[in-house]
């Protein structure tokens, strides 16, 4: 198959600027929505914020889902200090120590934005003995603002109140080696191959045997992302960064194939399925149990949803921190979604 890598790296890096911290994801869904509809694809956004797409078959008999989530992890204001800076809460689980240093953005309730630095409370190497060897958790971070506020009422007059959104920086780079690295991979980077996916469908004119939807979801780091779907949805698959490290096969290369994680096992014969093709396609692939994870595919399993699953996705290095993957993995992944698709 014809992979457009400029369309990925342009594509993705368009997306992980758009901030989308869990519970503030509808200016991406705005974002793929027009894109999904460029393409000549039907879309919805259905009450939860979640898009989706729809790829019509030549059998309508079965409809198959494939999901992919555009939230990330964030921050929220838990209170304003009495000398202006920001006490924080976390949306999802970032690893809180490697935000130490790192730029952000206040999002208000009526759409201002304040850019400011995430740090620790013990900031000063040259004021503070435990500058260094001090813990960073959610309770010693804070948001220094980048404007001239020197109490909380100098901050409320900016119209920033507790429950506003902070977003993380990504700091996109792609390198000349083909690395991607940014925070919020996971799952901006799936998202991005899933739209490649799609663009290859409509210029090769190709009408996938079963119906499609694809799932662009909202809620996926708090664990609901999927608890709805449609009815018809009889199979789906989530794509979703591959983990890397401990006892795990999965590097920055590959496509995962997770047959398990904390949710339990992944349908026997999809995943069987999916091996079978990824062999077929020649793809670099590896087969993982990720103990710590959960998908869309569990979020839709734990509601109750009468289906089967399974999960693929680009191997990525340090996730929920400073993520990075290579344009090998991406291609693997696209190849193995596109030959599932059309299979």
């Amino acid at each position: 198959m014809k992979i457009n890598q400029e369309y990925i790296k342009e594509f993705s890096a368009k997306l992980l600027a758009i901030p989308s911290p869990t519970g503030y994801s509808h200016k991406a869904i705005e974002f793929l929505k027009q894109e999904a509809e460029s393409l000549g694809f039907d879309c919805k956004v259905n009450p939860k914020g979640n898009l989706m797409i729809y790829v019509s078959g030549s059998d309508s008999q079965k409809t198959v889902g494939i999901s992919g989530h555009v939230d990330t992890l964030g921050l929220m204001v838990r209170s304003i200090s009495s000398s202006g800076t920001l006490k924080v809460t976390n949306l999802g689980g970032p690893i809180i120590p490697t935000l130490d240093g790192e730029y952000c953005t206040v999002i208000t309730r009526d759409e201002k934005m304040y850019s400011g630095t995430i740090l620790f409370t013990s900031p000063s190497q040259h004021v503070h003995k435990d500058a260094s060897s001090g813990v960073r958790n959610i309770d010693t971070i804070e948001v220094r603002l980048d404007e001239i506020v020197k109490n909380k009422e100098d901050v409320e007059k900016l119209g920033i109140f507790n429950g506003d959104f902070v977003a993380i920086d990504p700091k996109t780079t792609w390198t000349d080696s083909g690395f991607i690295k940014s925070r919020f991979l996971d799952d901006k980077i799936s998202v991005a191959i899933m739209f490649a996916v799609l663009k290859q469908l409509k210029e090769e004119s190709i009408q996938p045997k079963n119906n499609h939807i694809f799932i662009i979801s909202t809620f996926e780091e708090v664990g609901h992302g999927t608890s709805w779907i449609p009815e018809e949805i009889e199979e789906m698959l989530a794509v979703d960064m591959g983990c890397i490290g401990l006892d795990l096969s999965c590097t920055e290369y590959d496509v995962s194939i997770c047959a398990k994680d904390s949710s339990g096992p992944y349908d026997y014969q999809m995943t069987s399925d999916l091996i079978d093709l990824a062999k077929k396609e020649q793809c670099s692939y590896a087969v993982d149990i990720y103990p710590m994870y959960g998908s869309d595919v569990s979020a839709a399993l734990r509601a109750g949803q009468n289906i089967k699953g399974a999960l693929i996705g680009p191997g990525v290095h340090a996730s929920h921190g400073m993520e990075r993957t290579h344009m090998d993995a991406i291609i693997s992944t696209m190849k193995l979604l596109y030959a599932y698709i059309k299979n």
